[in-house]
């Protein structure tokens, strides 16, 4: 009937056709429905587990998702003045989606959840009384509808129910979990469909007359969204007529935004981070690397890269022990030295603790305490220019140039 409808069959699940029922399975038994076109299942009163597989819960899961509204249809024979679940969806203790006949009370419940807390809506109705009976039971946001037999039997406004299961929800036929809530009596075509008004599936008799509460809700915020985006366009057009009245006598420049900033034509600025001299042309940003003079450094010196300079320059070096070193490097005697302008000077630190063992205590080149192997010396803010990469070594950190580049004077720190 669905598919007759023009129904897309994404858009629905057959439980007893997903639950793989047959005459072998503990506690059912194939029997004559109220048709022939659907197979009926007797649930008897024996212990039983009619649960989805993984796979069916898992399809569930993803109709259910993002969806504001469905509807469930069965049609039962429920033995008189017995109680039971037709069908649950739960993880754990909480239901997401449950109903239930109670023929103590006459009564038929919803269980569902709202804000993470259990809600309960119950309608007087006397569903166990033997007969068979069609039910369907429609949500829309939260506008709810049971009809019973084709016939509106309640309509309601309750909170809105959560849509969004977990991974870890199942579905029960016939039972709320393994030893609770086991309904006695027949059970055929049930299903979840997930299309506006899905009762009229089950009574294609019964007209549609007017739009689903999820219907309603879409088209007024289609419409808030439509005032907020003309409310946006009437103020980028009038912000876009004074601009227009206001450029009618001036000369049209393009300018570079770099950064946050806007450099006008022809303007030139130096980007330190990259060490490269960069010109405005025409909205087109130009950069060339900065070009560093080749050094000539006395025997008695070394080409150093002091810190917010692009070009290395000549410091004095120092020597002991027949190793040379440079301004800032340091080495371990019975103290902790320095260099400095050409002299070794005593340094006063403290090596923090390390958390590993001695054997694995690496001193690094050209430092005065230990590090554990393995330590990452890039993280420390070893400096590399954009085409080149900082790589980790046991005592070192250095700058190496990416694939297809090289170094600029024998500089890795910068390639081309």
């Amino acid at each position: 009937t669905a598919v007759g409808f023009g129904m897309d069959p994404d858009l629905q699940i057959d439980i007893v056709t997903e639950l793989d029922l047959v005459n072998t399975t503990l506690g059912v038994t194939q029997v004559s429905g109220l048709h022939n076109a659907s197979k009926a299942f007797l649930f008897q009163d024996i212990e039983r587990e009619i649960h989805a597989a993984p796979h069916v819960s898992e399809k569930l899961i993803q109709l259910f998702w993002n969806k504001s509204e469905f509807t469930f249809l069965a049609t039962v024979q429920q033995k008189a003045s017995t109680s039971g679940v037709i069908l649950s969806i739960r993880e754990l203790e909480h239901s997401y989606f449950e109903l239930e006949s109670s023929g103590l009370r006459d009564e038929i419940r919803y269980h569902y959840r709202f804000n993470g807390k259990s809600r309960t809506e119950v309608f007087p109705y006397r569903l166990a009384d033997g007969q068979w009976h069609k039910i369907a039971v429609s949500l829309s946001a939260s506008h709810l509808l049971l009809h019973v037999d084709c016939n509106r039997i309640y309509e309601r406004i309750i909170d809105p129910p959560e849509m969004n299961l977990t991974p870890e929800s199942n579905l029960w036929l016939g039972q709320r979990n393994r030893k609770h809530g086991f309904f006695k009596g027949v059970i055929q075509d049930v299903k979840l469909i997930f299309i506006p008004n899905g009762y009229i599936t089950q009574c294609p008799n019964l007209n549609r007359t007017c739009p689903t509460c999820s219907d309603f809700l879409s088209l007024v915020q289609g419409i808030m969204d439509l005032q907020e985006l003309l409310a946006k366009m009437t103020a980028k057009l009038n912000y876009a007529e004074t601009r227009l009245s206001q450029l009618e006598d001036c000369h049209c420049e393009k300018t570079c935004q770099v950064n946050g900033l806007i450099y006008r034509d022809k303007d030139s600025w130096v980007e330190d981070d990259h060490c490269r001299n960069c010109t405005c042309k025409s909205g087109v940003v130009e950069c060339r690397r900065m070009s560093c003079p080749p050094l000539d450094c006395p025997p008695d010196a070394l080409p150093v890269r002091v810190e917010s300079q692009c070009c290395k320059i000549c410091k004095a070096k120092c020597i002991y022990g027949g190793k040379v070193l440079a301004e800032g490097q340091r080495v371990l005697t019975k103290s902790c030295r320095e260099c400095r302008n050409g002299v070794l000077v005593k340094v006063i630190e403290t090596c923090p603790p390390l958390n590993c063992s001695e054997k694995d205590h690496v001193l690094p080149e050209n430092q005065c305490c230990s590090v554990c192997r393995g330590h990452n010396f890039c993280a420390e803010g070893h400096r590399c220019g954009e085409n080149s990469e900082c790589k980790n070594w046991n005592t070192k950190a250095t700058c190496e140039c990416k694939n297809g580049y090289l170094s600029v004077q024998g500089d890795s720190a910068y390639c081309e």
